[in-house]
């Protein structure tokens, strides 16, 4: 069964990263929701992907730069009609939205580019305080933290993002000891490498997928989740397919 992740919230559709794209990919059937933590200049874990505000929001500069009084006066509508006023939310409203829905989280750690000490210990904790760890994915593109995960005693899931091209990414995962591969949708070729990852023990949620020929792809070879910018569009190709009974 491939489930459907709504990649920073129903970005097509509204502002990425805020409460309004994470509202909207729960109406629109998502299983999951895919977000991006960075960390404030006064230590407050907040959700927002790039490491500077000038994309996507009225501001510029750097995310670490800002207080979260400062940086939540900033409007992170991008413009977007019916969206003003719009803000960066902290990881705790965040949570405090998505976990009555019961959907998975996959919490994607920001820390590539800037350091941000303390951000896997302050996640651990808020995940802890909910309760929620057996439904959460933490994933990053720096591996030495997925390492200081496995090392804090993370129980989530770990998942190793990747954007270089790996040879046999699943043995280089399996000996990180992720439980799951998340590859540009580029990358798999043609089902093999979802079998050898799953022979491997890992699962395989491909990203960015949006067009409805590639989310088919993906839905036949058995991928695990896919994340998703459309998850109403990949909601009911899903399901008017039929995958769901053959895997």
């Amino acid at each position: 069964m491939t489930r459907i992740w709504a990649h920073r919230g129903a970005r097509r559709d509204a502002p990425e990263n805020t409460l309004p794209a994470f509202e909207l990919a729960v109406e629109q059937g998502a299983d999951g929701v895919e977000f991006d933590v960075q960390l404030t200049a006064d230590g407050t874990v907040v959700v927002i992907h790039d490491e500077t505000v000038d994309r996507t929001c009225d501001g510029t500069g750097p995310v670490v730069g800002f207080s979260l009084a400062d940086l939540q006066r900033l409007d992170a509508s991008g413009g977007r009609e019916g969206f003003a006023g719009s803000r960066i939310p902290t990881l705790e409203e965040v949570l405090e939205l998505l976990v009555p829905t019961g959907l998975a989280l996959n919490i994607e750690l920001k820390n590539s580019e800037e350091e941000y000490p303390g951000l896997e210990e302050q996640v651990l904790a808020a995940l802890a305080a909910h309760d929620i760890a057996d439904r959460v994915v933490l994933s990053s593109f720096n591996h030495y933290s997925l390492k200081k995960l496995q090392h804090l005693g993370a129980t989530s899931e770990l998942g190793m993002l990747y954007t270089d091209p790996l040879y046999k990414p699943w043995r280089y995962a399996a000996r990180l000891g992720v439980g799951a591969l998340h590859p540009p949708a580029r990358y798999l070729f043609t089902g093999r490498y979802v079998r050898k990852a799953h022979a491997s023990g890992l699962a395989v949620r491909p990203w960015v997928v949006n067009a409805d020929a590639r989310l088919t792809r993906m839905f036949e070879w058995g991928v695990d989740a896919v994340f998703t910018d459309v998850p109403g569009v990949a909601r009911r190709l899903y399901d008017q397919g039929g995958w769901a009974s053959a895997h």
